[in-house]
């Protein structure tokens, strides 16, 4: 039995798709009665490698049923992926055509590429045209299997979906974009480094967190197992490390001995873990939890806390809410510092040192 979540945001959009009437000024309203007078243009961005060539191949069942639910008021189109960062350009384009929304289809990743997708040279795009008025708006499809009372993401991680508590339901999947009712949620920017800003919606983590994402990049073919791949060998070499933090423009303060530092805007993280357990995705701040001097075996005696939220309660582990946050090395004895591993969404972004800022209700999900 297969079952598919689809998650939809939304943003500012080219003006030659006008709205009917105005959106509501309230935290949620609906687009059904703005968008009943025309048919809305849906673009499906589709990983078809994503989880080993799964989900392409259970996108191709699930495609019958959209045309047949959505298929008599919207346009359903399907743009495939053909590799990393494919999914900006082709969620950019759809933004400048005047798409109703973007939908992404695969895991976290896909999600993450659809979100950067709408922002380029440090702005949304769709600022980039001054007679911009109505909105595209951006989604997610979660596809999985159950076999033998066991869950198997087809994108590998589906973390974002997990906060909402989105039912494995196709059909409540699909009536959340019929109906169109939406809420504001944060989105997380990361500044710093010789790149472009870069944004996220779940969550970014430096250190050790983001050392053992980079290495389960490498497995994903073992599916959620590369989650655990990566934490042994991340392991492997790591050192503790002081790093300097400065919180909501603030004074620089050292943390010493920090084995990671994860800035949430959303709760999970590495395939399931509640790692930032207050975050909130509307309420303008990030939660930032820190893990001082834990050692491996810390990880395998905590790890059940770590997984249901409740390792706040934890010696050497802090949280605080925060509007901003920059993270800098400390430099080590002798002049000398330390490479230290940053992420956002399990995507790597290099080393530090670099800022992370809330954008407050810069995006609308559809729920």
């Amino acid at each position: 039995m297969v079952y598919y979540r689809i998650a939809v945001v939304a943003m500012s959009k080219p003006s030659f798709f006008r709205a009917d009437q105005s959106m509501s000024a309230d935290r949620t309203s609906s687009v059904g009665s703005a968008c009943s007078s025309r048919r809305r243009d849906l673009v499906f961005v589709v990983n078809p490698q994503g989880a080993n060539g799964r989900t392409g191949k259970e996108w191709k069942k699930l495609l019958p049923y959209l045309r047949s639910r959505l298929g008599s008021d919207c346009n359903i189109c399907e743009s495939l992926t053909s590799g990393p960062c494919h999914a900006m350009d082709i969620t950019r384009e759809a933004i400048s055509e005047g798409a109703d929304a973007v939908i992404a289809v695969g895991g976290d990743g896909t999600l993450h590429e659809v979100v950067n997708g709408f922002f380029w040279g440090g702005k949304p795009v769709s600022s980039h045209d001054p007679e911009v008025t109505h909105t595209t708006a951006i989604g997610r499809v979660d596809m999985m299997i159950v076999l033998s009372l066991q869950l198997i993401p087809l994108g590998t991680g589906s973390d974002f979906a997990r906060t909402f508590r989105w039912k494995n339901d196709p059909c409540e999947a699909i009536d959340r974009i019929a109906k169109g009712l939406r809420s504001r949620i944060d989105v997380g920017v990361i500044i710093g480094g010789n790149e472009d800003s870069h944004y996220f919606l779940n969550v970014a983590d430096i250190h050790l967190s983001a050392k053992a994402g980079y290495f389960a990049s490498r497995y994903k073919r073992f599916g959620n197992l590369c989650y655990v791949i990566g934490a042994l060998q991340a392991f492997f070499g790591h050192h503790n490390q002081d790093l300097k933090i400065k919180v909501n423009e603030g004074e620089w303060e050292v943390c010493s001995n920090v084995t990671a530092l994860c800035i949430g805007n959303a709760k999970f993280f590495g395939g399931g873990m509640k790692i930032t357990p207050n975050a909130d995705p509307s309420s303008g701040n990030f939660e930032v939890v820190i893990l001082q001097d834990f050692k491996w075996y810390d990880f395998i005696l905590k790890l059940h806390k770590l997984y249901n939220g409740t390792h706040l309660s934890v010696k050497n582990v802090f949280s605080r809410s925060v509007r901003s946050v920059e993270v800098e090395v400390e430099e080590l004895e002798g002049g000398g510092s330390s490479s230290i591993y940053v992420q956002s969404d399990g995507e790597f972004l290099g080393f530090l040192p670099r800022k992370f800022v809330v954008l407050p209700g810069a995006m609308e999900m559809i729920q």
